[in-house]
C-alpha cells in the first residue's frame, strides 16, 4: 500500500476527529484568552494618589463592572500633580462611566476631542492615565503582557542609559565608572558649575555675584565648563562608552548651534534638549552645520511640535515623556511615524515617571524596531513598597514584566502612607511640588 493510499485511509479514519481537537483547542485558547467575558464596561475611575520616592506620581485606576477586571495608567506631571486628580475625578469620570473597557482607540478620541481646547500637559496626562489604565485592562483580560497584544517583541528588552552627574569632573568619572561596572554602555554625564545652579547636578562653592539672591545660571560659563567635561569624560573613560548630554532649553539658539557644532568631536550618543520647545526652528540651522545626534521631545505635547522634526529629520532621536503625550495609544502612532524617517525613539524615564509608566516605556522599547535609547531611573525600595512588579533591570538593560498587563499591581494601603508632599524639600515643598525659578546675574528668567 502507497503513501497516498495510507494518508487517504487515516483522513477518513481520523482527519475529521484530529481537525475537530484542533478547532476544539484554539476555541479553547480564545475562550481563556477573554474569560469567556462579554465586553467589559467602566464601573468607576480613581487616582491613586502617592509619592514614596518624593516626587507625586497621579495613577489611574479602572475599574470595570466584572469582578476582578481592573487596570492602572501612569498621568505623572508632577509639577502640576494635584491639577491632574480633578482633570479624571471630575471631567473624564462621568464621561467615561458606562463606556465599553475594550475600545481604546475610540475612547481615546473621545476624551482628547470632549474638551474641545486640548494638547495640554494637565490633560494629556489624565488621558494618559485612563488610555493606559485601558491597555492594561486589556492585557489583563486577554491574559498576556501588552507587548503581545501590539504584535510582541522585536527585541529582549531595553538599552538603557544611567544618569552620572557630581559638583566636579572626578565625581562625574566615578559615578559614570560605576554605572559602567554594572554593564551600562551608555552613560548621560553631568557637572555642577561653581557657584551656580547647573542641571542635573549640585553646584559647589558660594554663589556667584548677582543682582538677585535666587539662583544662578550663565550659559557661556555651563558650555565651556560642558566641553571640558567630555573632553575629560572621552580620555578617562574612552571611546567605547555611549556619552549622552542634557542642555535643558537653558542656552540661547545661536549658543545651541554653535555649542552642537562644538560637541561633533566627542561623538556624544546624542545632545538632548538643545532648544526649547519655542525654538523648534532653529534646529533645521543646527543639521545644515554639524552631524551631532540630537535629542528632542521632553516637553512636547502637541502633535504640531513632534511632527516636523520627525518629517524633515532634523532630530536623530524623539524623546517623549509618554504621559505628556496623551498615553500609550498616541505614543505607539509616533514610534511607528519615526521609523519611516529613520528617527529613533528614547522615551522619558526619570523619577516622575511611575512605575506604570515605565512598564509602558519598556513595551515600547521592545515592540517599537527604531529604538534608540531608554532612560533609565532606578527603583527604590517605597517605590517598590507600593508598586509590586517593577521592571527588571540586569546589565543595563530594561526588561518588561511577562505577566498580564503592565505586570504592575499597587499596593492601595502602602501608597497612602506616602501622600502628595511626603518627602519634599525646598522649592517642591514651598511651591506644591512645582519648580522655583533660575535666573542669569542680571536677573533674566532661564527657560528651563
Amino acid at each position: 500500500m502507497n503513501r497516498r493510499k495510507l494518508f487517504q485511509i487515516f483522513s477518513a479514519l481520523g482527519g475529521a476527529t484530529l481537525m475537530t481537537k484542533r478547532e476544539a483547542a484554539a476555541q479553547s485558547q480564545a475562550a481563556r484568552a477573554t474569560r469567556g467575558m462579554p465586553s467589559p464596561k467602566i464601573k468607576d475611575v480613581q487616582v491613586i494618589q502617592t509619592a514614596p520616592a518624593g516626587l507625586r506620581l497621579p495613577v489611574v485606576k479602572i475599574i470595570t463592572d466584572q469582578d476582578g477586571l481592573y487596570g492602572y495608567g501612569c498621568a505623572c506631571f508632577t509639577q502640576r500633580a494635584d491639577l491632574v486628580v480633578p482633570a479624571v475625578e471630575r471631567y473624564l469620570r462621568p464621561f467615561l462611566i458606562g463606556k465599553p473597557a475594550d475600545r481604546i482607540d475610540d475612547t481615546w478620541q473621545a476624551m482628547y476631542n470632549s474638551s474641545y481646547w486640548r494638547n495640554g500637559p494637565v490633560l494629556n496626562n489624565a488621558i494618559s492615565g485612563v488610555d493606559q489604565a485601558l491597555w492594561d485592562i486589556k492585557g489583563r483580560q486577554a491574559g498576556m503582557p501588552v507587548y503581545q497584544l501590539v504584535g510582541g517583541k522585536v527585541r529582549e528588552a531595553a538599552d538603557c542609559y544611567g544618569h552620572a552627574s557630581g559638583e566636579d569632573f572626578p565625581q562625574v568619572l566615578e559615578s559614570a565608572k560605576e554605572y559602567m561596572s554594572r554593564g551600562f554602555r551608555h552613560v548621560r554625564v553631568q557637572v555642577g558649575i561653581p557657584g551656580m545652579a547647573g542641571y542635573g547636578s549640585r553646584a559647589g562653592g558660594s554663589q556667584v555675584k548677582s543682582l538677585h539672591s535666587g539662583p544662578v545660571f550663565e550659559p557661556a560659563v555651563y558650555i565651556r565648563r560642558a566641553l571640558k567635561l567630555f573632553e575629560v569624560c572621552r580620555k578617562e573613560l574612552g571611546d567605547e562608552v555611549e556619552l549622552l548630554h542634557d542642555v535643558h532649553e537653558r542656552i540661547h539658539p545661536t549658543q545651541a548651534v554653535q555649542f552642537a557644532k562644538d560637541v561633533e568631536k566627542f561623538h556624544l550618543f546624542f545632545l538632548e534638549d538643545v532648544l526649547s520647545p519655542e525654538d523648534i526652528a532653529w534646529f533645521r540651522l543646527i543639521r545644515q552645520q554639524c552631524a551631532t545626534a540630537l535629542s528632542m521631545g521632553e516637553l512636547f505635547n502637541s502633535p504640531h511640535e513632534w511632527t516636523p522634526l520627525i518629517a524633515e529629520r532634523l532630530i536623530d532621536y524623539i524623546r517623549i515623556h509618554v504621559s505628556q503625550a496623551g498615553g500609550f495609544t498616541p505614543c505607539r502612532k509616533i514610534a511607528a511615524m519615526a521609523e519611516q524617517f529613520n528617527v529613533r525613539t528614547a522615551w522619558h524615564g526619570p523619577g516622575d515617571v511611575s512605575p506604570v509608566g515605565h512598564c509602558a516605556n519598556a513595551t515600547l522599547d521592545v515592540v517599537a524596531y527604531n529604538f534608540g535609547v531608554q532612560e533609565y531611573s532606578p527603583f527604590n525600595e517605597r517605590l517598590q513598597e507600593v508598586f509590586h512588579g517593577c521592571p527588571v533591570m540586569k546589565d543595563g538593560y530594561l526588561y518588561p514584566n511577562d505577566a498580564p498587563g503592565w505586570g504592575i499591581e499597587i499596593d492601595e494601603k502602602a501608597a497612602a502612607k506616602y501622600p502628595f508632599g511626603y518627602g519634599e524639600r525646598g522649592s517642591h515643598k514651598d511651591l506644591n511640588g512645582g519648580w522655583g525659578e533660575v535666573r542669569k546675574r542680571d536677573g533674566q528668567i532661564i527657560k528651563q
